[in-house]
């Protein structure tokens, strides 16, 4: 089976990891520290705090950002339902902006109007909003940025499939139009620390918040405590936090991957221009990419048309299983799901994102990825077009 993802671990890596299995600290030691600092130098982001999974990650930018009972965070509704789980954790309630039809992204013009038309109303405006770069291509941050700023809220870049991507001039991760951006290091994606995640922000007082969440809501710094400390051994409880820390052994396989972040991503862009030349006379939409953007290509998402008396999606879905292609699906839209219907959600709700879901497939696409590979994986699609297979 051709996965849709993969990791690439290489001998560098693994003497990385030997290395700290080797040395006084699996936990707390050195290494977070270091992989935090080369996420800062690779982005610009005057902080980092690394975290055991980019769910993790995204829960204290919440925290830090003051969300509550009685806020309404908003997002999109085609991504992991970790992107609104965060806001929920923290006792607020969540809503959603539909989808862009051409980058998949949440919608700007969709954005507005609803800001609009919530602001009309009276209604509660949300407190943070959090786009989601998906399959890597940025949202429109200047944008997005623009309404922040005439409506009040804050804004949390879900930058899970983004990482080595660019908006305009500004690395993904800078900040420049955000709050805080949070990076994912699932396996799957980009760069692995097999799980792991990852929050960067510009804003010290963010970054003293979401490091004291991260871990218990413990300090050791005497500036925080109620008094002088008892002694060196002391430390303080002064917020209600969490253990979500990485662990050394994560950290130090992170600052081996990174180093290879550039040759990775630009393989990647390789592969998805092949694919969209090999797929451009089959019924399918590939993905468009904005002028603006540099896309970190975590995943390659066709749609497939199905009208008329050809295959259906989910029966061109599963040929290209049957056939030895892991293809996959992101996302179900969120609102759909169980869990959010019991909030209010129903389908019909956000039409955008439910046409983008009846259509969608994942093609496989990771950096090792060979030409005979793709080229397997559209002769599979070719027979399942044809509804055979």
């Amino acid at each position: 089976m051709i996965p849709y993802g993969r990791q690439d671990i290489s001998k560098d890596d693994i003497d990385a990891v030997v290395s700290v299995l080797q040395s006084d600290f699996l936990t707390q030691g050195p290494k977070v520290p270091e992989f935090e600092g080369v996420v800062c130098t690779y982005t610009g982001a005057k902080h980092a705090l690394a975290t055991n999974s980019a769910t993790s990650a995204l829960h204290i930018a919440c925290l830090a950002l003051d969300v509550g009972p009685g806020d309404v965070v908003w997002t999109s509704p085609v991504t992991f339902v970790a992107s609104a789980n965060c806001a929920r954790y923290c006792g607020a309630d969540v809503d959603f902006v539909d989808i862009d039809p051409k980058t998949y992204n949440l919608s700007i013009s969709s954005l507005r109007a609803k800001l609009e038309q919530v602001a009309i109303d009276g209604g509660r405006l949300p407190k943070v909003v959090i786009p989601v770069h998906l399959c890597g291509q940025p949202c429109d941050m200047a944008g997005l940025k623009q309404l922040a700023d005439q409506y009040g809220f804050l804004i949390i870049e879900d930058a899970s499939h983004a990482i080595g991507g660019r908006y305009k001039d500004s690395v993904v991760g800078s900040c420049e139009f955000s709050d805080v951006t949070v990076f994912s290091f699932h396996p799957v994606k980009i760069v692995t620390t097999a799980e792991g995640g990852m929050a960067v922000t510009n804003d010290e007082n963010v970054a003293k918040r979401m490091s004291l969440y991260r871990s218990h809501g413990v300090t050791r710094d005497a500036d925080l405590m109620t008094h002088e400390p008892d002694g060196d051994w002391y430390y303080q409880q002064v917020a209600l936090g969490f253990n979500y820390r990485m662990t050394e052994l994560q950290a130090a396989l992170g600052i081996s991957q990174m180093a290879r972040l550039d040759d990775f991503v630009s393989a990647r862009h390789e592969l998805a221009a092949r694919y969209d030349k090999l797929l451009s006379a089959l019924p399918v939409i590939t993905p468009h990419q904005e002028s603006f953007s540099y896309s970190g290509f975590h995943l390659y998402v066709i749609q497939v048309e199905t009208e008329g008396s050809g295959p259906s999606h989910k029966e061109i879905f599963d040929s290209l299983r049957s056939q030895g292609v892991g293809v996959n699906l992101h996302y179900i839209p969120v609102h759909t799901q169980p869990y959010y219907r019991d909030l209010g959600f129903a389908r019909g709700h956000y039409p955008v994102a439910e046409e983008y879901y009846s259509k969608a497939i994942s093609l496989p696409l990771f950096h090792q990825m060979t030409y005979d590979q793709q080229d397997e994986v559209v002769a599979a699609l070719k027979v399942a077009l044809k509804g055979v297979g």
